[in-house]
């Protein structure tokens, strides 16, 4: 299809072809005639019908003109929703064309919730109305008729529970006329935040930093600018004061954060200095509250959105501001479907709209680095913590000289610091990047390892829950009483620690001690997420342990110790950016510690404490690491000083899929500037049941690898049941 800019918006009336994109993994778009009935316009969300069903679709312009005009069918209807906003139209093409995915499968996030192109039925709520002079009064009457008197139009069920009541007393009083009846959406949206609501005082690294925030807010014109300050700088209150402006201006404001399921401070700080909630998009929220969401976002009623990644293709109705926070997270790249990198396609997304994006981090990217040391990017640094918080001590213990007991995982040092921290009344955290009990479980007497049968992976032991688990597919069983293989009883043994085991560790060495632990697992939702962070503010927990998912983004003022008991963990393996994730994760989790007034302390367990990532984190020193990554990234032309793409070809058939990577292989591109990788077996080369081999292409970087791939892929042939997946711009490589 045509993936040009889409036209700008023209009518179209009875007898005209229009081309309408679908929200469907499909070629291109389907030309469609305007029925006698309807006037449509580029952007319309209308009715087509497709085969035996009907679905909605966008008009995305003319028509093609490839279709016999006794053959085109006629569109259905025009839905009752605003059109889709042109920028939302260009970002749609821009990212189908970088990404090599179809338009309409691009269309389809930005269509996520399809029965939200019809306005929701309202439903009956009940406000003050006027009571008879004969109405009977009693005392839950009038606690429903004081809370009608004072709070908005309340459902039945919200107005019987404010006022204590059942509702039946409420629904009386409505027939008896004491209240009013009104029609309001289903699903309220929260009040608008109120930019000029009190906030905190900052500090002057702090009003430098958002006076130049909000002067790019103020102004139109797109420009990225990278906040950097160490971990409890105070850089959330910072870029809080570009949302203010962007709020005043009545403009629509887009908060990407990594993980929003995790986010409950993040959200209680926005409450605190807005007045309000902003509306969430995560995939915790129920279908309705998505609907309602989407509706507000289109109509432009919802003024701050803050959300996962896919919240960045929701049709803004005059989007004014984009904030990445930690923008350097590997969860903001879509692995699947439509490959991307939410932090890459927002700067795309403000470019389209001439609009400001800050990218926020106490550790940026190696891109985001290059490209503020280039010019590209303004930066602004918060080099100190706020309120003359300190940042922590690191010391790496060497595991080689000070190793933990037999059987245990806690280095001496780290027990001693540990008995030090509970005397004096603190907090600690343990950090260790493995979920569940045991990573590994095999048979003492034969050997015998316990894998997914639809992954190459080991099976992780939830001891807790009672599975074995795989991390990749979900496939999890019951642990068997005797060996599979030699049939031995009592042989099974879990080899490594996860977080389980070394709680379990804990409760052996500080019986007394409140632990809890915070993991995917059992911190699933903004809820459970809230409850744990109460738990620890109020210091009901003592220590937590936890993974990666307690790294970033939390205040702790009486969590003085973190020690990460597994290091090395992130450095094995061959990704390019393994040191450059290590040094983040660690930075990240050691930030945590002292950032209220009593100083923190840092130890990290590692067996490799020459290794770069140690000396860099013991030392302070992130310049010098940063420089030594980009020297030999580009020593060797990779990101972001070359370009990358992945080819991965998956089925369930193992001889086709192998037919159909070295099909790929033979066809590969040569020339100037591009290397082709492979075909060989994927890291995980069976994962859901599908085998997977992988190609890899490097080229320079001013080389149009999109072009080059769409080429490589029309020469080459495959079988119908395998399946070629793109991934531009790689970040694992699993």
């Amino acid at each position: 299809m045509n993936t040009d800019a889409p036209q700008p918006s023209k009518r179209f009336t009875a007898g005209d072809h229009v081309s309408v994109l679908l929200p469907l993994p499909l070629g291109s778009a389907y030309d469609y005639r305007v029925p006698e009935d309807l006037t449509l316009a580029v952007g319309d969300f209308v009715r087509v019908p497709l085969g035996p069903r009907t679905v909605s679709g966008v008009v995305w312009g003319a028509a093609q003109g490839d279709v016999e005009p006794a053959k085109v069918k006629a569109v259905t209807g025009l839905t009752d929703c605003r059109p889709l906003p042109e920028v939302s139209r260009r970002f749609v093409d821009w990212v189908a064309r970088y990404t090599l995915h179809m338009p309409g499968a691009v269309l389809k996030m930005a269509m996520s919730v399809p029965d939200a192109l019809e306005p929701p039925k309202p439903v009956n709520a009940y406000v003050a109305g006027t009571a008879p002079d004969d109405l009977r009064m009693t005392s839950a009457r009038r606690r429903v008729l004081e809370t009608a008197a004072d709070g908005p139009p309340r459902s039945a069920a919200e107005m019987a529970r404010a006022a204590g009541v059942s509702p039946g007393v409420v629904k009386g009083l409505a027939d008896a006329g004491a209240l009013a009846t009104v029609r309001v959406p289903a699903i309220a949206m929260p009040p608008a935040p109120d930019p000029d609501h009190p906030g905190p005082a900052l500090s002057p690294e702090q009003e430098d930093a958002s006076r130049a925030l909000a002067a790019a807010a103020e102004g139109d014109g797109f420009g990225v600018t990278l906040l950097d300050g160490v971990p409890g700088a105070g850089k959330t209150e910072v870029y809080f004061q570009a949302i203010a402006e962007t709020l005043r201006r009545g403009r629509q404001v887009l908060v990407l954060l990594p993980e929003i399921a995790l986010s409950a401070q993040w959200l209680e700080r926005f409450r605190r200095r807005f007045g309000a909630p902003p509306a969430e998009w995560h995939s915790d929220l129920t279908h309705g509250q998505r609907r309602a969401t989407w509706r507000a976002v289109i109509e432009g009623r919802a003024k701050v959105i803050v959300g996962a990644r896919s919240a960045l293709f929701l049709p803004y109705a005059d989007l004014g501001l984009i904030v990445v926070d930690e923008e350097h997270e590997g969860a903001f790249k879509q692995e699947d479907g439509v490959i991307y990198n939410g932090r890459d396609m927002a700067v795309v997304r403000a470019q389209l709209g001439d609009i400001p994006i800050t990218l926020v981090s106490a550790t940026p990217s190696l891109e985001t680095v290059v490209n503020a040391e280039t010019g590209r990017y303004a930066s602004l640094h918060l080099p100190s913590r706020h309120a003359g918080a300190v940042l922590p001590e690191v010391r790496v213990i060497d595991m080689l000289k000070t190793p933990p007991p037999r059987g245990a995982w806690l280095s001496p040092p780290l027990r001693d610091e540990l008995a030090k921290t509970l005397e004096a009344g603190e907090q600690a955290l343990l950090f260790l990047n493995r979920r569940g009990y045991a990573p590994l479980t095999l048979c003492r007497r034969c050997g015998h390892r316990f894998q997914c049968p639809r992954c190459t992976a080991w099976l992780v032991e939830h001891r807790l829950a009672g599975r074995l688990q795989c991390h990749h597919c979900g496939f999890n069983t019951s642990p068997p009483e005797t060996c599979p293989s030699c049939e031995a009883e009592e042989s099974l043994a879990a080899c490594g620690p996860g977080v389980e085991r070394l709680a379990e560790e804990i409760t052996e060495l500080f019986p007394d001690a409140r632990t809890a632990i915070a993991a995917s697992d059992n911190i699933t939702s903004p809820k459970a997420a809230a409850n744990l962070v109460a738990q620890i503010e109020t210091h009901e927990i003592d220590i937590v342990i936890g993974t990666q998912i307690v790294a970033k983004g939390y205040h702790f003022p009486l969590l003085t110790l973190v020690g990460a008991v597994d290091a090395d963990l992130g450095l094995q393996g061959g990704d390019l950016r393994a040191a450059e994730r290590t040094y983040q994760l660690l930075y990240q989790v050691a930030g945590r510690a002292g950032r209220g007034e009593k100083p923190g302390r840092v130890l990290l367990q590692s067996y490799m404490g020459s290794h770069p990532v140690m000396e860099a984190l013991a030392a302070g020193d992130r310049e010098k690491f940063l420089a030594a990554e980009q020297a030999a990234r580009r020593e060797v032309g990779m990101p972001p000083f070359g370009r990358l793409v992945a080819l991965i070809v998956s089925g369930v058939d193992e001889g086709a899929v192998d037919e159909g990577a070295r099909n790929l292989g033979r066809t590969a591109p040569r020339g100037k500037g591009i290397h082709v990788l492979g075909p060989a077996p994927a890291p995980f080369a069976l994962l859901r049941g599908r085998h997977r081999r992988r190609l890899l292409m490097k080229a320079a970087r001013k080389v149009n690898v999109q072009a080059v791939v769409r080429d490589w892929l029309k020469r080459a042939r495959w079988p119908k049941k395998v399946r070629v997946q793109v991934d531009v711009d790689p970040y694992s490589f699993f």
